[in-house]
């Protein structure tokens, strides 16, 4: 009597990629490799989100476009989104990048406010067959809901839109997967609360998973960051008729092996976003110096940049958005790309005097200027001091500490600590990192899709902000 050889599918999946194209030729060597191995086994290869980073000159002179060819040369089956993709581009901007994927975008929980469905480019779910094995995918993505709402999307509860899919899923598939970037902590919660998830492969969070948490019926994967790991699980039918998983590892990624097919495609893209990026946006008549422990001229015209986009009275910013000093004479706009790289927007809180004054007093302490700071859309490397502009502040360095500024004057008048002000400032401070005090502003409104470098590129060619820029707003007293 002959037994069927029980079907088996392997799936490769990445996450949190941040486009640093530095590791996706030896990522698209690597799954290359392993399919030629396979011997025509089938295998699933996807990837759950944060693969574009405007941060990389690829991605912002292209728009995504690099990143797009890359995960069609490296021959992805299916891809979710991340936040950097849902809120660093606009809905039209990545409908235009995805016009060109081949890998199909599952995603549940993000609607077009106006139609109630998925955007064009995307869908709730899908149902690939890999050598008769019916794999159904949904996707779910952390559910910035103010900011999406500004793009006009609608974020749902992850939960409930994941619930919903996986009970369709699961009547037509032999194995469910959710691609969740919604990070691991959700993941392990919806391990436990939801049945019928065979696996969540996670992302967002940066976790590195080597061996797969089983929790229940369900194993969560994750892959770490930046390129650095794929993950890669094998799963077995069973004489039931489920799958199994057999092999759950994250393998590290060799750089020595290359694709020269992508290899050439990013040199293309680099040479064309260079390109797009070399137009000159403003000519300037001095050097602008910066410093990130003292009142400095370009920190100065971010933070009038900032409040002349935001038309508010006060402008609070922190300079190490900013890399280094803008030069003199032409300046283009890869230039302010490179100098302004974190895609980070600006927002009007209200806030009281005593909350601006406390922040304030932070500036002038290392501990506060020098500290590191990672996430939350900052790229630069420290915090840096905050920028004003709209206040003049008269500080006595000698004193001690929170007790520095002698005085904050605003419009001519002391400023009041219980009155609230309108401050323009950024998005990163409402999620309580760095000068935590400007988190207690009340009312944020967000304002998308423009980063700090739009907001540059406008200010530069307002007549008089240069010379603005050099007036003096924190005043040692003597």
């Amino acid at each position: 009597m002959q037994h069927n050889k029980p079907k088996t599918v392997t799936i490769l999946h990445t996450n949190d990629i941040h486009s640093h194209f530095e590791k996706v030729s030896s990522i698209a060597a690597y799954i290359a490799s392993q399919r030629k191995a396979a011997n025509g086994e089938p295998i699933l290869t996807v990837d759950i989100g944060d693969h574009m980073d405007r941060t990389a000159v690829e991605t912002e002179g292209t728009m995504g476009a690099a990143n797009v060819d890359i995960l069609n040369l490296t021959g992805y089956d299916v891809i979710t989104i991340g936040n950097n993709e849902g809120l660093t581009l606009t809905p039209e901007d990545l409908g235009i990048a995805y016009a060109k994927l081949q890998a199909q975008v599952v995603c549940c929980n993000i609607l077009e406010i106006a139609t109630g469905a998925p955007p064009s480019w995307m869908k709730k779910h899908t149902i690939i067959d890999k050598g008769g094995v019916k794999i159904g995918l949904t996707g779910a993505t952390a559910p910035f809901a103010a900011f999406y709402e500004l793009l006009g999307l609608k974020a749902l509860d992850p939960e409930t839109a994941i619930k919903q899919e996986v009970k369709a899923l699961r009547q037509q598939a032999d194995i469910v997967i959710l691609l969740s970037h919604l990070g691991l902590a959700s993941d392990e919660k919806l391990a436990e609360r939801l049945e019928g998830i065979d696996l969540i492969l996670g992302g967002h969070t940066h976790h590195l998973l080597e061996k797969p948490l089983q929790i229940g019926n369900t194993a969560v994967c994750g892959a770490g960051k930046f390129g650095n790991y794929v993950g890669r699980i094998r799963m077995e039918e069973q004489p039931n008729g489920s799958y199994r998983m057999t092999e759950g590892c994250c393998v590290s990624v060799d750089t020595n092996m290359l694709d020269e097919t992508v290899d050439a495609a990013l040199a293309r893209h680099r040479a064309h976003a260079e390109e797009a990026l070399s137009e000159a946006v403003a000519v300037t008549d001095r050097e602008l110096q910066l410093s990130h422990m003292e009142e400095s001229p370009f920190g100065n015209l971010l933070a009038q940049a900032v409040r002349q986009y935001t038309r508010t009275e006060i402008a609070l910013v922190n300079t190490g958005q900013l890399l280094a000093g803008l030069p003199k004479g032409e300046v283009s706009a890869g230039m302010l790309h490179t100098l302004c790289p974190s895609p980070v927007n600006p927002c009007v809180i209200r806030l009281k005097g005593k909350h601006i004054r406390r922040s304030l007093e932070e500036s002038l302490l290392p501990e506060f200027w020098g500290r590191a700071i990672v996430g939350f859309g900052f790229r630069g490397e420290i915090l840096g001091n905050i920028a004003v502009d709209g206040l003049e502040v008269l500080y006595d360095a000698g004193r001690i500490p929170y007790d520095r500024i002698v005085q904050i004057m605003f419009m001519g008048e002391p400023l009041e600590d219980e009155r609230e002000y309108e401050v323009g400032t950024l998005d990163m401070f409402t999620f309580g990192i760095g000068y935590e005090s400007i988190a207690l502003g009340e009312n944020p409104r967000f304002m998308l899709p423009d980063f700090l470098r739009d907001l540059l590129r406008l200010e530069l060619q307002r007549p008089g902000a240069l010379d603005e820029s050099e007036r003096v707003r924190w005043v040692k007293a003597h």
